[in-house]
């Protein structure tokens, strides 16, 4: 038997070497330790089972809350209205789909157990958003598969829960199951944003870097556990408590902790997520060799499996059809002239015709004129923010083109195949149930992951996202964050940061000159560049800030341009803490 730090340690090799190796290949890392754990089960000695506890409650909190954290919220939000019927009514008919042909295929395993079956097959894997960033489709392509697989696994949990609970006690609520249901995720909500709030709220007086990095390793548990004890979906609380802390990370944290987080989760995620991928691996040859006692081969097995990844593939198609064409008609529906003659209405701050003869008859008071300009104000950003999602759509519609990579990126992977493994240990032919499973996410990971590449490329979809960034947006962005700056040394009194004075006239000259260097005639030393440099920075990251709210920019040009504003004030901190 061999020292379990030995195959901790060798199995971290394993998975940093292939992730390496991987691009060079042109194969995803997962697909790579998927194969590699197969292999290696093959060799006598080797027996792995996992409990699929340590899979749901230990490894996906954090594994889904990282990739929340970095969701891109303002593409998120535009996207909101699908992203939801992928990971809720998608699940729930791929389930129905599924869970007829499981109940008349495999004699007594019955209607719930059926569904269940199906509620593990149906959703989808992160895996299909690293090999689509890789080859640059569309990032709106990009943000509904991430957010597809993000929320759908709690709408497929909470099915298998409901399920396995109508197959212990032996009857069907649909009431009970769809109270279910609205309870899991609405508690689920509610905790995950309190948790995300407190993380922002605490972690933003932790100056250390690494405390604070830290302390962020908790919360996904913090948010899972009280939820999942509540009767919620945790990982729904997950979710949240990381969509909340990555929208008030650039306000709250520090340029330090934002880049120790960033390092940090991105080795854990990695770490994890190949762990998942390659035990995957490893647990094939116990799985099939229980097939192969209970039903004398495996190829009833195999034939269950691809017709029940056909179906799948059909079910997604036919909806993914339908939600572009609803797609389409909301696209078409929005009036650019409406929007841009209330705009103007409001920009000019004119009161309706019917609100002036009330004035005028002495029915309505005369309005607080401080009141009505926080009104317009209000309407002037969702004006903006209407407008630019209008931008949005129109710059990056979708076709039936985007609809095909949709499809085919709808992989099974890890929590089809944690999932399986909490089916109740007296269920009809558990073994075949989980060989299902396990061939679906192993199939579907093989099949449409290595293929995926070439249909982008058979579309002539490769590069036409360009990785979401613009090189003009880009343009744009800096050149507003640099007449920010020009604003702040011209029009704000500004500071050092112990709150002391610059020189009689410093920040006048390097407002007019704006980087250039004043004259001798004003006495200043390198400290007070330095000081004036990371003014200029801080009125910067204030624009940024505000400007993530309206939705003029992508979410790829704000972080861009937030992470070489951290990169300035890491490296001018440094220059001080040198001096110091």
């Amino acid at each position: 038997m061999l020292d379990p730090l030995i195959v901790i340690l060798a199995c971290v090799v394993v998975i940093a070497l292939t992730t390496a190796v991987s691009p060079r290949l042109g194969v995803a890392g997962p697909l790579l330790l998927v194969a590699i754990g197969a292999a290696v089960s093959l060799l006598p000695f080797v027996s792995v089972h996992v409990n699929p506890e340590i899979i749901l409650v230990g490894v996906l909190p954090p594994l889904l809350y990282s990739s929340a954290v970095s969701l891109p919220a303002i593409e998120f939000r535009r996207d909101f209205r699908p992203i939801a019927g992928l990971s809720v009514f998608l699940v729930v008919l791929s389930s129905i789909a599924l869970g007829a042909f499981f109940f008349f295929m495999i004699p007594g395993l019955g209607l719930p157990l059926a569904i269940g079956l199906g509620a593990i097959l149906s959703p989808t894997d992160a895996v299909a958003t690293t090999i689509a960033k890789r080859l640059g489709i569309s990032p709106r392509v990009i943000t509904l598969v991430e957010g597809e697989s993000l929320l759908n696994d709690a709408t497929a949990l909470v099915l298998l829960r409901t399920a396995t609970a109508a197959f212990v006690a032996g009857t069907v609520s649909w009431g009970q199951a769809i109270g279910s249901f609205v309870w899991g995720v609405l508690i689920a909500i509610v905790i995950g944003a309190i948790v995300g709030y407190l993380n922002l709220r605490v972690r933003e007086r932790v100056s250390n870097s690494a405390a604070n990095t830290a302390l962020s390793f908790v919360v996904p548990f913090v948010a899972y556990l009280p939820t999942e004890h509540l009767g919620g979906s945790g990982l729904v609380a997950a979710v949240v408590a990381g969509i909340v802390t990555g929208q008030g990370a650039a306000r709250r944290f520090t340029p330090e902790q934002r880049l120790s987080d960033e390092l940090n989760w991105r080795t854990i995620e990695l770490m994890l997520e190949g762990a998942v991928f390659l035990i995957m691996g490893l647990e094939l040859k116990d799985i099939v060799l229980a097939n192969v006692e209970d039903h004398e081969g495996i190829w009833h097995g195999v034939r269950l499996a691809a017709i029940a990844l056909v179906i799948v593939l059909v079910v997604r198609a036919a909806y993914v059809s339908v939600l572009l064409w609803l797609q389409q008609r909301r696209a078409k529906a929005m009036d650019r002239d409406r929007l841009t003659d209330f705009q103007e209405r409001l920009e000019a701050g004119t009161l309706q015709p019917e609100n002036r003869a009330a004035l005028a008859r002495g029915r309505r008071r005369p309005p607080d004129p401080a009141r009505q300009e926080r009104w317009l104000a209000v309407g002037r950003k969702r004006i903006s923010r209407a407008l630019a999602d209008l931008d949005y759509y129109q710059a990056s519609p979708l076709g039936w083109r985007h609809g095909t990579i949709i499809v085919w990126a709808g992989m099974r992977g890890v929590v089809t195949l944690a999932a399986a493994q909490t089916l109740p240990s007296d269920s009809p032919q558990r073994a075949l149930l989980v060989f299902i499973a396990f061939l679906v996410a192993a199939g579907s990971l093989l099949l449409q992951g290595l293929t995926l590449p070439w249909v982008a490329r058979m579309l002539g979809l490769v590069g036409t996202g360009r990785g979401g960034l613009s090189a003009e947006e880009q343009k744009a962005l800096d050149e507003e964050l640099r007449a920010a700056a020009a604003r702040a040394l011209t029009h704000e009194h500004i500071t050092r940061r112990d709150g002391t004075d610059f020189p009689d006239g410093f920040v006048r000259r390097v407002g007019d000159r704006f980087t250039t260097p004043p004259d001798d005639e004003t006495t200043v030393t390198a400290r007070d560049m330095i000081e004036m440099r990371l003014a200029m920075i801080g009125a910067m990251r204030k624009r940024l800030n505000e400007l993530s709210s309206d939705g003029t920019f992508s979410t790829a040009a704000l972080r861009h341009s937030l992470a070489e504003l951290d990169a300035d004030e890491i490296s001018i901190q440094l220059r001080l803490d040198d001096e110091e």
